[in-house]
């Protein structure tokens, strides 16, 4: 298991608000499109019970030019 495993919805939404994401809009299915208004930026979050896969965490850190070092530090 990798630094980026382990962690869930609400704490992945916690720590992007932090870095400016702010809830856009609902897509298909129990996905959610977020927006960080500073930037430009978009990622879009699944919304699904237990731990969110490393890679799923990855590809959504990716999408809000986020890196998982910065990620880990924001309380």
């Amino acid at each position: 298991m990798g630094r980026l495993s382990g962690f869930r919805y609400r704490q992945i939404i916690k720590k992007l608000k932090a870095f400016g994401f702010e809830f856009f809009r609902h897509a298909a299915g129990s996905h959610e499109i977020w927006r960080n208004s500073a930037t430009g930026r978009f990622t879009t979050i699944p919304n699904h019970p237990g731990d969110m896969p490393e890679g799923t965490l990855r590809a959504i850190l990716k999408q809000a030019n986020v890196e998982p070092d910065e990620f880990l530090e924001k309380k």
